[in-house]
């Protein structure tokens, strides 16, 4: 008999419900996207119950052909770092959700920095102080939301980042894993566990936050009323590590990039935390049967929204899909480089003031030349991360595994792996982010028996090796840094 691992991929832009079956293959998907909230400039926000009313009505979607007692697990795997309050009672929301991208806490964080806070904050977690992470996004909503402050202390109101909020309406528990509570910017990668000097910096009751549980390990069974049947919840990950395990980059020094609303650049860095000297990230990738891998992890905030960029601010392409055939129409951008720092540059840069320039435009530039420029844009950040990520370990890459939307593009792979000197393989299955998951969650149940046999089901679709010149490599991104230069501290700190 036939069964299947059910994983809800609730992503930026939109939400996916995808079945597996054993051999890792797509029994059955479903994707809906919601609307994107910018109320000022700088903040981007959600609306939670959105989110999960567009995540339930794919997964429902796409289990209506199948019998659901066949459903052995679901695996949840989401954008990291938007944060969510809720009211512990009745379930709702208190405020809008703060989104990744989000900015308005920059200047806050400037503070911090001045204050001196800027290396425990690292030396704890891991990672850079930043708006990207949840830990300033609570504060935000706790200052923000009237009575919100003393109703976290109370204990009436409860913090998740989407995962949490998706187990809470499902199950009713109040969990994450150590994936996404390690982005939060409240837990102690070192210690596994909340930071308890952080819950103080941020003025954070510690009683709102989750339960931090393993990726891989049953933490409820969903409400029957939901999908006529009760559902084990068994795996939890952030979108990126997600990825990651997807991927199959079990081993250390294993790199795959994910390239999607931003790109995500993860190195298994082992069983012990790495410190990165580079301006890149040291984060958990999962827990699985009581070990835990971590991660170097280089973010670009601006990957395949640069694209959507082009669609929806600019209006020169009607749907995504139509940058390829548009950028490849020129052989090259013609000198023009676009630097998408819409909101602000992440790694190595970690600019929240930087924003995006377009350079180089000649009367000769025209609509192609500008979409090439923002195609090879996503290929430069990334280039860059591989760079930080080469300095900070031991450890040579040799090849890069890539995944998410805009890996589909045949043009930017290529050129992806020219600018990067290693080859690029692109998976037949590319929805590893929701594989990941799906993993996680069936070998939690016994769906499958190890991450050896995992491992076994990865396979290449195409591979993209460099055919680029060392020296027009160099030329290329010596440009490209010459033109991001000119588009950092754009904006000033109040």
């Amino acid at each position: 008999m036939t069964q299947y691992i059910l994983a809800l991929d609730q992503g930026t832009t939109s939400s996916r419900a995808i079945l597996f079956d054993h051999e890792g293959k797509i029994a059955g998907c479903a994707a809906q996207e919601f609307p994107q909230h910018f109320p000022q400039p700088g903040w981007v926000e959600h609306d939670p119950n959105e989110i999960w009313n567009s995540q339930l009505t794919v997964a429902r979607k796409v289990l209506q052909d199948f019998d659901v007692k066949k459903v052995r697990a679901i695996g949840i795997t989401n954008q990291r770092e938007t944060t969510v309050v809720w009211d512990r009672k009745t379930g709702e929301p208190i405020a809008p959700a703060i989104v990744w991208q989000d900015r308005r806490t920059a200047d806050y964080c400037e503070e911090l920095r001045a204050a001196g806070k800027a290396k425990m904050i690292c030396e704890a977690t891991g990672l850079e102080l930043d708006a990207y992470f949840s830990a300033t996004k609570v504060k935000w909503i706790l200052d923000h939301v009237p009575g919100a402050r003393e109703r976290a202390r109370k204990g009436a109101l409860c913090f998740g980042t989407i995962d949490s909020w998706l187990a809470w309406k499902l199950c009713g528990v109040h969990v994450t894993d150590v994936s996404n509570a390690s982005r939060t910017m409240l837990f102690n990668i070192h210690l596994m566990r909340w930071d308890s000097d952080l819950l103080a910096l941020f003025d954070i009751p510690e009683g709102m936050l989750p339960q931090v549980v393993s990726s891989s390990e049953e933490v409820g069974v969903t409400r029957e009323a939901l999908f006529g049947h009760a559902i084990p919840v068994a795996g939890i990950a952030g979108d990126q590590q997600a990825a990651t395990f997807g991927q199959a980059c079990h081993q250390p020094g294993m790199v795959k990039n994910t390239y999607g609303t931003g790109c995500f650049m993860l190195m298994n860095a082992g069983r012990h935390p790495r410190t990165s000297h580079n301006r890149l990230l040291s984060t958990v990738g999962w827990r699985v049967d009581g070990e835990t891998d971590y991660m170097l992890e280089g973010s670009v905030f601006m990957g395949g929204a640069t694209v959507q960029w082009l669609r929806d601010g600019l209006g020169i392409i009607q749907h995504s899909s139509e940058v390829e055939a548009l950028a490849g129409s020129v052989p090259d951008s013609g000198g023009v480089f676009l630097v998408p720092a819409f909101v602000g540059l992440g790694a190595p840069h970690w600019d929240p003031y930087a924003r995006g320039a377009i350079v180089g435009l000649t009367r000769g530039s025209n609509k192609a030349h500008i979409a090439r420029a923002a195609v090879e844009s996503i290929a430069y950040q990334s280039a860059e991360l591989l760079a930080a990520m080469q300095k900070d370990a031991s450890m040579p890459v040799t090849e890069v595994r890539a995944d998410g939307g805009a890996a589909r593009n045949d043009m930017l792979m290529q050129f992806q792996s020219d600018l990067l000197g290693v080859p690029v393989l692109r998976p037949k299955v590319t929805e590893t982010t929701a594989l990941g998951a799906a993993y996680l969650a069936g070998l939690a149940v016994g769906f499958w028996e190890s991450q050896e046999e995992i491992a076994r089901q990865w396979a290449c679709e195409r591979r993209f090796t460099p055919a680029m010149g060392d020296d027009q490599r160099a030329q290329l991104l010596a440009k490209w840094k010459r033109a991001t230069e000119r588009a950092k501290a754009w904006e000033t700190p109040l």
